[in-house]
């Protein structure tokens, strides 16, 4: 009976952490902010999952027949061990960062399941008061626990985050020669962000936020511990969910050059409407000083119609060339990547070559270019860069498997304008099959099953082969790709990218060209 009592206890405690642990995944996921994890909790129906149920009805059993230990031990301690086992097996795209805060957010969510047993123990003697059974309890109600420790430590979050605010106005008010560059747009700004960190290093010592460390507390991180009294350049990017996202970055690092790559549906689940993404986006321009110098993309109608009168503004475009001072023309698409020649206001044409590929990437290439041009790096030097300027990961990123088999690295956050351009991609490749594997896009707010359904449409005249995984926006791919009318598309529909990766093995053969366009985070079925 006491080796019973301890596996049950033992299997009980550990199942507690592993899910604990998930739980506070998914809040990092969600920006630990509550009412964004409470909106995923809803949509994903995680509260009453198979596992979960089973557990409850354990619970119920194990309350009716108490004076039976050896059946209610045994019943808790096997669905403890079989949930800690599928808990430890699964495999997440984005797993838990333990950072502090993590730490910090977990040992209060123990702390919480101690102090609610500490209760109960003085208040009664409930069946539910034995550590198996309670521990069985808190993992059915986990979720509880972790949305109110991140309540409770918001007070002590807002004083470590002002402690290392201050900490980094302190870094850059001891910097005053460093020219600070902002990048932010609906799409683009991290690979326009590398492009031009390739081409300043030509000339100057330059920094910039790594991965996509976009937001304030990411900022700040990166002047703590990436920036370098001797650094001459901050290239900054900066990303928003909602308006004052992009003033409250620009109010620290105070950007002297800002670029502006994209006003697009992105995140319109958070922003509610294309006006309040374009206001958020020129919250960099209107940041910036008289004598600085705004850089924005013509190409998207919402960024080409904002007026700029505060600051000096080149524009650029690949497409909606009209109103630009920097037009790309001649794009070529050869086997060693992309050559483009860009029209400056001068009236000069200067020729690139590029081993990117896609429309895209020569837009972002523009930007960084011409914000180069302007502090003063030679043209020889700029296009020594471009030419070798490597691919950014997940970001329309072309390379060639040994069997002979093209693969498009297409998958980080897929939006409407970035998809199009992929497809585009695709369908220039010849000499085999072409398949998209893609879930689809989010975060399209009221529009997300009408833009699905276009990208549906995009695909039917792209690809051969078309793989849509998950059942997010599977109903509205489908719809797209019959209203096409093109019957020639193989259509595969499949739960996992695992599942995905299977069909492939089962029809690539050497010549084809797979595009894998966008992978949902954990937080989408």
């Amino acid at each position: 009976m006491i080796a019973l009592l301890i596996a049950a206890t033992l299997f009980s405690l550990i199942n507690v952490g592993c899910e604990f642990a998930r739980d506070v995944m998914m809040m990092q996921q969600n920006s630990y902010r509550i009412d964004r994890y409470r909106r995923w909790l809803s949509q994903s129906g995680d509260t009453t999952s198979i596992m979960r149920l089973i557990s409850l009805v354990v619970i119920f059993i194990a309350a009716s027949i108490i004076s039976i230990d050896v059946v209610w031990m045994s019943l808790v301690a096997v669905d403890s061990l079989v949930n800690s086992v599928i808990l430890l097996r699964r495999k997440y795209k984005k797993p838990l960062v333990y950072t502090p805060r993590v730490k910090r957010i977990l040992a209060v969510m123990w702390i919480l399941a101690a102090a609610v047993l500490c209760i109960s123990l003085l208040t009664g003697d409930a069946w539910w008061t034995t550590i198996p059974a309670f521990a069985l309890a808190v993992y059915v109600a986990s979720h509880n626990f972790v949305i109110v420790a991140v309540w409770l430590l918001k007070p002590v979050e807002k004083a470590i985050n002002n402690r290392y605010y201050r900490d980094a106005q302190r870094i850059l008010e001891s910097m005053p020669e460093l020219t600070v560059i902002g990048i932010t747009g609906s799409y683009g700004k991290t690979s326009t962000k590398h492009y031009l960190y390739r081409i300043l290093q030509e000339k100057f010592d330059t920094v910039m936020t790594p991965g996509s460390f976009n937001t304030t507390l990411g900022v700040v991180r990166t002047i703590r511990e990436h920036m370098k009294p001797y650094n001459q350049v901050f290239i900054c990017e900066m990303g928003a969910k909602q308006p004052g996202d992009i003033k409250e970055i620009c109010d620290l690092v105070h950007p002297s050059v800002g670029i502006v790559t994209a006003v697009g549906e992105q995140h319109l689940e958070s922003f509610k409407s294309i006006e309040n993404v374009q206001r958020t986006k020129f919250e960099l321009i209107d940041s910036l000083p008289a004598d600085g110098f705004a850089v924005v993309n013509n190409d998207f109608e919402w960024a080409a119609r904002r007026e700029v009168n505060n600051v000096e503004v080149a524009r650029y475009a690949v497409t909606a060339t009209d109103e630009a001072k920097f037009v790309a023309d001649e794009i070529r698409y050869t086997p060693a990547g992309t050559e483009f020649t860009m029209k400056c206001p001068s009236g000069d044409t200067v020729n690139f070559r590029t081993r990117l590929v896609g429309a895209c990437n020569v837009s972002n290439l523009m930007a960084a270019i011409i914000v180069a041009m302007r502090l003063g790096v030679e043209m020889e030097k700029i296009k020594y860069a471009v030419e070798h300027i490597e691919q950014v990961e997940h970001r329309l990123n072309m390379k060639r498997t040994p069997g002979g088999i093209t693969i498009i690295d297409d998958a980080f956050n897929s939006n409407p304008t970035g998809s199009a351009m992929a497809l585009d991609v695709l369908a220039s490749m010849n000499g085999g099959k072409r398949i998209v594997v893609t879930p689809g896009m989010i975060e399209l707010g009221e529009r997300q099953a009408e833009l699905n359904k276009e990208f549906g449409k995009k695909i039917a005249s792209s690809a051969d082969v078309a793989i849509i995984v998950g059942r997010y926006n599977r109903e509205a791919i489908t719809e797209g790709l019959a209203a096409a009318g093109n019957t020639s598309v193989k259509v595969l529909e499949v739960d996992t990218f695992d599942d995905a990766r299977r069909e492939l093995a089962t029809i690539m053969t050497a010549g084809d060209t797979v595009l894998y366009e966008n992978d949902l985070p954990d937080t989408f079925k």
